[in-house]
């Protein structure tokens, strides 16, 4: 699934209760996560729910790493937040990871109008833990 795939399906559900039931529905799509994963380095610290996300990084042809995530939550909202993510982020070159603008696609979907102030702030927390992974790559490849 593409970005403008999951802007699509969202621009075509009418109310957030049937969005929420999408966002729901994506999570349970979501790979589930290997247990030996579920590990306090991979869990994303200001989530109200666990949260746990792996980054795999594999070089690109051209040089750049490429970043895939797997991720895990106990809340099923939050888990379609996961999946949501990972549509927007993963096997994707890290330069392009750094530099999206997340908040455009969140105001596309809706999704900072309402979300609530605890579910935006784990989200801010699990955005911020794959951009910094993914500049973390960066430095990596550049030594």
């Amino acid at each position: 699934m593409t970005v403008q795939d999951l802007l699509d399906d969202f621009e075509f559900l009418d109310d957030w209760e049937d969005r929420y039931r999408y966002v729901i529905e994506l999570g349970r799509q979501l790979a589930p996560l290997d247990p030996e994963d579920k590990t306090p380095a991979n869990k994303v610290n200001g989530c109200a729910s666990q949260v746990w996300l792996a980054t795999k990084i594999t070089p690109s042809p051209a040089g750049k790493p490429v970043l895939t995530f797997l991720g895990d939550s106990d809340a099923h909202i939050v888990r379609g937040l996961i999946a949501i993510l990972f549509i927007i982020f993963s096997d994707k070159p890290a330069d392009q990871i750094v530099n999206l603008d997340v908040k455009k696609i969140f105001n596309q979907i809706g999704l900072d109008e309402h979300l609530s102030p605890q579910r935006s702030n784990g989200l801010i927390s699990m955005v911020a833990r794959i951009k910094t992974d993914a500049q973390n790559a960066l430095t990596a490849a550049e030594i």
